[in-house]
């Protein structure tokens, strides 16, 4: 696995068990943080590539180098917490943390899932990104009024900045009610002010039982003078331009390359585009 470490040969350690494996070999002072303490926590992860263990400790103790390990050490050693026998950085500092290396796509999904579980409150993620100048703290900063813990999924949440970027006004979770104010269905994203909503069609929505219910769903829906468009991560990482398009069309306003830009931009350089895994390899001195 590492210097000092090993495992039985064909025995692989994962999840929990390898982070008390690294445990061993840091220093008792040190605790995981970015990527890896989000993945403790069971926050939605984009698709990073492989990376290694993220663990952040005092400066004034030397920095292990060990391979398959990255260790930040801080003047002020970060606020830590303990979750089934792990050291981690509390759930605002390791949001502080990813803040430094990822764009606003790859944590505005890890906040929004981590606000969502309760882990952290958008007032903590003010606290610890307010007054420092601290790395990370501006861009946490600046993303704050964009989390929604309203989003039920990783990719909602890329849906929902696809429309935040290109100006399409939405609200997540909206109520649908027929002519009579009744109840008829939540629907991912509504464009407001108009019988449009548009939603995330994740593989659990063509397993027979879910398609038969929303089928009944989407007849309901229909009859009650809603318009529902599915779509899936292909369509939101290749088809922007469409979407954009139509957006524009329904809401009366001209086609505007720049709302097209604006999510390409977010996008490409993100985790979810070869370009933006590249960068964050970079930085990692992956590659």
């Amino acid at each position: 696995m590492a210097r000092g470490l090993w495992t039985p040969r064909g025995t692989t350690l994962a999840g929990d068990d390898l982070l008390r494996a690294w445990t061993l070999v840091l220093p008792a002072t040190a605790g995981f943080t970015h990527l890896t303490a989000a993945n403790a926590y069971g926050w939605w992860l984009p698709e990073a590539p492989p990376h290694p263990v993220f663990a952040a400790m005092p400066s004034s103790e030397p920095r292990p180098r060990r391979p398959g390990a990255l260790v930040y050490r801080h003047p002020h050693p970060p606020e830590m917490r303990d979750l089934r026998g792990l050291r981690l950085t509390t759930p605002a500092e390791t949001l502080l943390a990813l803040a430094r290396d990822l764009t606003p796509l790859d944590v505005i999904v890890l906040a929004d899932s981590a606000v969502r579980q309760g882990d952290v409150t958008v007032e903590e993620l003010a606290q610890v990104s307010s007054g420092t100048r601290r790395r990370g703290a501006p861009a946490l900063r600046a993303l704050i009024p964009l989390i929604d813990p309203r989003s039920e999924s990783a990719w909602e949440s890329v849906m929902r900045m696809l429309h935040d970027a290109a100006d399409i006004p939405v609200e997540p979770q909206h109520e649908l009610t027929d002519k009579h104010g009744r109840f008829v269905a939540r629907a991912d994203l509504w464009i407001c002010g108009t019988r449009r909503v548009h939603e995330y069609d994740g593989g659990i929505h063509r397993e027979p039982l879910t398609h038969a219910s929303d089928l009944s769903r989407d007849r309901a829906m229909a009859l009650a003078g809603w318009e529902r468009h599915g779509f899936t991560k292909r369509h939101l990482l290749h088809e922007g331009a469409s979407i954009v398009r139509a957006s524009d069309e329904l809401l009366g306003r001209p086609w505007d390359v720049c709302r097209l830009q604006a999510w390409e931009g977010l996008l490409n350089a993100s985790m979810l585009r070869p370009a933006g895994r590249q960068r964050v390899l970079r930085r990692w001195g992956l590659a």
